[in-house]
This record gives structure tokens, sequence and C-alpha cells, in this order.
């Protein structure tokens, strides 16, 4: 097809980026957004002079392609009305709340030959693909992945799981190839009754430990990568789009003329060029490469369900009661005290 037909479904913050990015891509015409808030939807669609439409089932069927950018309870009826009538699909993360209705989905799609992508936007982040260039022959021995921003009330509908570690739980699986074989989680709830806070570690058959730490209660924007290489240590902001690989590192200590000792470290660091592209507009591209084409996403709708499960099983570990305790491995330790303990004559 020469021009795609798209519309949005759903206009708030997200979806009004979609909006923008469509509106500016050869070969896409935007037919028109739906919403609840028909103030908002309007304005919107002002906006980009195209169309308000009050019911989204009547959008749906003058698209070639869709992206639902609704709170996370709507994506899966919305996803199924699109995909029952073939419209290509894209569905910001989470894919759906449940695992089964991500299943539902990726079988649908499947079953209608029609494109379903996800929206884990940071794989299309220019600093993340080069950091897989970069560590693609290296010995990966350790990974920190942190995704720490302000507590805003508009991302309250999911908890710091779905709404912001599942996009590092999705990069760690696209980043390491080998089996998954161990996982350990923590939380903390704080502003919302749900988590809040969480660090997870996920462990590699033959290969690194990835720490995740996801949090919504920080008061600074920080999303970063910290790789631990043979031979080599890389920093990637995925926020600042750079990337600095630090080799051959030299500690010194030096004796200068009073006899004080220095230490100094010396090491090569080299900075890798990253476009600076906007990864939504690098990601909504490829999907209508994908629909204009026929071809697969890079980001189907399995990755999605593969993400979800993970996180399902971040959720249970945190809230379950622990199997290892403090308490139990060392009965003699007191909160406040300690036992004494008699040394053998």
């Amino acid at each position: 097809m020469d021009t795609v037909r798209v519309g949005v479904i759903g206009v708030g913050t997200m979806g009004a980026r979609h909006c923008r990015v469509y509106a500016n891509l050869r070969g896409v015409q935007v037919v028109g957004v739906a919403d609840l808030n028909a103030e908002r939807g309007k304005a919107v669609a002002a906006q980009h002079e195209t169309r308000y439409f009050e019911d989204h089932r009547r959008l749906l069927e003058e698209v070639d392609a869709v992206s639902i950018a609704t709170t996370t309870p709507s994506h899966f009826h919305l996803a199924v009305e699109s995909l029952e009538q073939g419209v290509h699909t894209l569905v910001e993360k989470p894919i759906t709340q449940t695992v089964a209705q991500a299943e539902h989905l990726v079988e649908l799609a499947r079953i209608r030959g029609v494109v379903l992508q996800v929206g884990h936007i940071e794989r299309f982040n220019p600093a993340f693909t080069e950091l897989k260039h970069v560590t693609e022959r290296m010995r990966l021995i350790a990974v920190t992945m942190r995704r720490l921003s302000p507590f805003d009330l508009s991302n309250t509908d999911v908890d710091v799981i779905r709404d912001l570690m599942i996009h590092d739980l999705d990069l760690a699986l696209d980043l390491v190839p080998s089996p998954l074989e161990g996982i350990s989680a923590w939380g903390r709830t704080s502003h919302t009754g749900a988590i809040d806070h969480a660090v997870v570690n996920l462990s590699f058959e033959d290969g690194p430990i990835i720490t995740l730490v996801a949090s919504r209660v920080t008061e600074q924007k920080v999303r970063a990568v910290e790789v631990i290489a043979e031979g080599a240590y890389i920093e990637a902001d995925l926020l600042g789009k750079s990337l600095s690989i630090h080799r051959r590192t030299f500690p010194q200590y030096l004796n200068n003329h009073n006899d004080a000792v220095k230490y100094r470290q010396e090491s090569i660091i080299e900075r890798i060029h990253v476009p600076m592209m906007e990864p939504l507009m690098l990601e909504l591209r490829h999907f209508v490469e994908c629909v204009r084409e026929g071809k697969e996403s890079k980001v189907p709708g399995r990755d999605g369900l593969r993400a979800l499960r993970m996180a399902d099983v971040v959720t249970e570990l945190i809230q379950r009661p622990r199997v290892f305790s403090f308490a139990t491995a060392f009965p003699l330790e007191r909160r406040g005290s300690v036992v004494p303990i008699q040394e053998p004559v």
C-alpha cells in the first residue's frame, strides 16, 4: 500500500505523541483519533487537522493500522476489536493486564495475519541499539539497569513493575541470549498501595547477573545501563543518548616530595557516537514499515507476552512469603541485640 491509514485510540500524553509522529511520517495518513474525553480528543484532532471519533469502532472501520495508548485495563478489549477487524495494531506496554489476555491477542493476531506490535519503546532507543552492537562479542559478567522517576499520579493504574520495570525486563531478555536460570526480587510500597520501588536480580546460564532497579518515588529521572564485561566497563545513558566504554584501567600509587601517597587511576575512555533520533519516531516508523511490507515486527506480541510473564513472576516473588528468611537462617540474631555465643574452650 502506498499510503497507510492510521488512527490513535487514547490521546493522553503518550497518544498525543503518537499523533505527532504519525503526522510527520511519509506515506502515512492520520485518519482520526478516539478518546473517552471528548474535549481532549477534539483538541488533539484539531491540532493535527484530523477527525475526532466519539466511537472508536467507527475509527477502526476506516484505518489500516491503529495505536492503542489507553490505560492498561482497556488494552485487551480494544486490541481484540481491532485485530478481529483485520487492523494492524500497536499496543502500548504492558500489552494487557493478564498473561491469559496476552496469549489470546498473540494467537488472534496469528490467525488474522496482522501485525501485533508492543510499545516497548526502549528497543528503539539508539543508545540501547549501540550498546547491543558494542557488547555483541563481549563476555558479560554483570549488568545494572536503573529506571527511576519522580512520583506521578497519572501512572498509578499498574505497579512500578508493569509501569517502569517491564521495559528493562524486556531489554534484559533481548540483550542476553542465554537461558534464565534464577530470579530474586524485593519491593517496597510508598505512595500508592502498590509496589512503588523494586529491585530484581536475574541470573543467566553461562551469562551475566543482571540487576534491575525501578522506582517511581525518586526525585530524579534516570534511565541508565551499566555493563561489566571482560576488559571493559560500559555506561549507557538512555535519556542523554550517550555511550562510553572504559578500557585498560591502570591504578597507580604515587609518592610526592612530602612522602604522601596519592592514588591515581588511568583508563582509555571510548565515546561511541549515538545518533540523536527520537525512539518513538523509530518505533512508529518500523510499525508502519511492517504494515506496508507485510513483515513481522521486531517487537511482536509474543515479546510483550514474555515481558508480562516475567513481571508476574517478579510480583509473585515480592508478594508471597519468603522461602528464605534472615530469622530462619540465623536464629541467634535478634532485632536490636545479638545473642552471645559461647567460645569453645
